[in-house]
C-alpha cells in the first residue's frame, strides 16, 4: 500500500493536465447512499424497484410516486463535500487539474469549488418546467407538496437528471471526450465501472497514467497503470499537491 501511494504521489507531481472521473463511491464518503451497495437504495423496500421509479416512463406515468421517492431518497441538501471533492477542486485551482467527469448528480464537486465539471447524469440542483423551461432549484422542489408545477405556466417540473431509458446529453459527452483527449493523467475514483456508456469513456484516454482508486474490484483493475483498493481517507490524507 505504501509503495503504491508513493507511486501515486509521483504521478500526481508529474501530471500537468490531470483529469478526474468520479462515481458513487465519492458521494458515499459524504454520506449519500450508493444505489448498488448492500445497504443502498436498490435493496430497500419500496412499492416499486428503484430502477423502475427513476425511469423516464415512470416519471410521466406515476409522477406523484416518483417525487415521493425522489425527495425522500435522492435529495440530500445538507450533505457537504469531502476531502476527495476538495482535493480535486484544489488540483484545478493550482493549475494542475483540467476538470472532473462525474457520474454523480449531487453537485458536490461544484460546492467544493470545481469549475470544470462534466455531469454525465445531470444534477439534482437543476430542475426545469417541461413546457416553458423555467428553472427551479432543489429547494423549490423540496418545498412543494407532492408534485411540483411551474408557477408561471403550470407545467410539470422535471429534475435535470438522466433517468433510465433516457440518453446521455450529447454536448456533455462531447465535452468529456475533449477533456479526455487533453489529459495526461486520469484518476478514476469510486466507481465500479459497470454502468455504460459512462464507463466506456475510459477507452478514449490516451495520456500517460491511468489510475484507479476504489474499495472493491472492477473490470478495469488489470487495465490501468496503478490500481489501489482502499478507503479514500487512507489515500488522500497522505497526498499533497506541492
Amino acid at each position: 500500500m505504501e509503495d503504491k501511494l508513493k507511486i501515486l504521489q509521483e504521478m500526481i507531481h508529474q501530471g500537468k493536465r490531470i483529469l478526474f472521473f468520479t462515481g458513487a463511491g465519492v458521494s458515499v464518503a459524504s454520506g449519500i447512499p450508493d444505489f448498488r451497495s448492500q445497504d443502498g437504495l436498490y435493496n430497500q423496500q419500496y412499492a416499486y424497484p428503484p430502477e423502475t421509479i427513476i425511469s423516464h416512463h415512470f416519471f410521466y406515468e406515476n409522477t406523484k410516486e416518483f417525487y415521493r421517492f425522489y425527495k425522500d431518497k435522492m435529495l440530500y441538501p445538507a450533505v457537504k463535500p469531502n476531502q476527495v471533492h476538495h482535493f480535486i477542486a484544489e488540483t484545478e485551482k493550482k493549475g494542475k487539474g483540467i476538470g472532473v467527469i462525474t457520474q454523480n448528480i449531487d453537485g458536490l464537486h461544484q460546492k467544493a469549488g470545481s469549475k470544470n465539471v462534466y455531469e454525465l447524469h445531470g444534477s439534482v440542483a437543476r430542475n426545469y418546467c417541461i413546457k416553458c423551461h423555467e428553472a427551479y432549484t432543489m429547494e423549490d422542489i423540496l418545498h412543494t407538496e407532492d408534485v411540483p408545477y411551474c408557477t408561471k405556466c403550470g407545467g410539470l417540473i422535471k429534475p435535470d437528471v438522466v433517468l433510465y431509458e433516457e440518453p446521455l446529453d450529447e454536448a456533455i459527452m462531447h465535452q468529456a471526450l475533449v477533456a479526455l483527449s487533453k489529459a495526461d493523467t486520469l484518476i478514476v475514483l469510486g466507481t465500479s465501472l459497470v454502468v455504460y456508456p459512462a464507463a466506456g469513456l475510459l477507452r478514449y484516454f490516451t495520456g500517460n497514467n491511468l489510475i484507479l482508486i476504489n474499495k472493491s474490484t472492477t473490470p478495469y483493475d488489470d487495465k490501468v497503470d496503478l490500481c489501489i483498493h482502499a478507503d479514500f481517507k487512507d489515500v488522500f490524507d497522505k497526498l499533497t499537491l506541492d
